[in-house]
């Protein structure tokens, strides 16, 4: 890949509140495609940042998410996240026959099920939360233990290992430089710890999550070990961290825009399309997430990508394409058009969005109406937000009812 001065350096280090990255937007005003320099990796990486062609690049098998396995890519954080064997590196089709295994623990069946017993733990959690009394902590009594213990649940993880592990997910999610090695050993750590679990339920099936996919069969094709291990130890991440901040990121929005929160209490069946037009809203995470490479020259909005370039694709811009949004960067929570691209795009759109989408719909419905005159206990600008992660969110959100 060429590189050089007309690469753009960006550390996508913005985190103000829920504020859209004005480097992202500038980004998006200068051009569709850019070359640019990130914080860790070597080389420079192209920024695909139109809704069309980002849909392009993540459906078009001449892009290869495969491809950057065993390279230095540019990317964000000081140790890649992804490993070889997931799932979120595969290319059709050995990506879709995993998806297609994956998919049968996520049939509506499954989820129906997993929605019985997250209002069952939403209502405990927020139980706790009014015994506690005013002012409490959204963040610490709902959106941070809900979807850990939902999808430790969904998993059969014992609950003396939780703490362990979400404590590993945080590490490797880190952008510090000083964080490396820390992450290096959680990766390994969780590696380990889902290949003896995975063994385990291989030999002695239950219902759990893991057993299905331990059992689940697609013709004669069923995961091998080092797949399953690691498609556990990717669900356990991607089940628990990014729910727990939009949860979060969702009730921070709706606190500080009475109009829209007036709106949703005053009618409640507009809820699952308002958090689905908050979802296309909020820059949920800070600059770009797994690359791919190009095959071959591919020609993209006036630029050549050549062969053998890592491609970088912005969902966040994508979600605020004026192309494909009315209005992109107002809150619109009657919205019809084409669908956020906030759970990921094409063969790599996330299998448990499902599942996420019920827990945050269960977790802000029943908290409105349990508590229905919530407020913020404290001025929006003294709140703290992460600045350590990839991700945005609230540190506490702390509230009064």
């Amino acid at each position: 890949m060429t590189t050089g001065s007309q690469a753009r350096q960006c550390p996508f280090d913005f985190a103000e509140a829920l504020e859209f990255d004005p480097m992202l937007r500038q980004l998006m005003n200068e051009g569709p495609v850019t070359r640019i320099r990130l914080p860790f990796g070597e080389g420079t990486a192209w920024l695909v940042t139109r809704y069309d062609d980002v849909r392009t690049v993540t459906t078009d098998r001449r892009f290869s998410r495969h491809a950057v396995a065993g390279r230095d890519f540019p990317r964000m954080t000081p140790e890649p996240i992804v490993q070889s064997e997931a799932i979120n590196l595969m290319d059709p089709p050995a990506g879709s026959r995993l998806r297609s295994l994956v998919s049968k623990g996520f049939a509506p069946a499954h989820i129906e099920r997993m929605r019985l017993r997250t209002q069952n733990v939403v209502d405990e959690l927020l139980e706790q939360m009014a015994g506690h009394g005013t002012p409490a902590d959204i963040m610490e009594h709902l959106a941070g233990p809900l979807p850990l213990i939902t999808i430790c649940e969904v998993l059969e993880i014992p609950e003396a290992d939780h703490a362990q592990l979400r404590a590993h997910a945080r590490t490797m999610m880190d952008v510090g430089v000083a964080n490396r090695d820390a992450a290096v050993r959680a990766k390994a750590e969780l590696r380990a710890y889902f290949a003896t679990l995975t063994a385990q339920r291989r030999k002695n099936p239950g219902d759990d999550l893991i057993s299905v996919l331990a059992t689940a069969r697609d013709g004669d094709e069923i995961l091998n070990d080092e797949e399953l291990a690691v498609m556990a130890m990717v669900l356990l991440i991607t089940g628990q961290d990014t729910t727990t901040y939009e949860i979060g990121n969702l009730t921070y929005l709706l606190l500080t825009r009475p109009d829209l929160l007036a709106t949703v209490r005053e009618r409640p069946e507009l809820l699952p399309g308002a958090i689905n037009e908050l979802l296309r809203f909020i820059p949920f995470r800070k600059g770009v997430g797994i690359p791919r490479v190009a095959m071959e020259d591919v020609s993209m909005s006036g630029v050549t990508i050549k062969a053998g370039d890592i491609v970088h694709v912005s969902y966040l811009t994508a979600n605020r394409d004026a192309r494909k949004f009315d209005r992109p960067d107002e809150v619109d929570l009657e919205r019809s058009g084409p669908p956020h691209m906030t759970f990921g795009w094409g063969a790599h759109h996330c299998l448990g969005a499902p599942l996420a989408a019920a827990e945050i719909e269960i977790a802000l419905g029943t908290l409105l109406e349990r508590f229905p005159r919530l407020a913020l206990a404290k001025p929006a600008e003294e709140l703290q937000w992460n600045a350590t992660s990839i991700w945005r969110y609230p540190l506490a959100l702390p509230v009064t009812w």
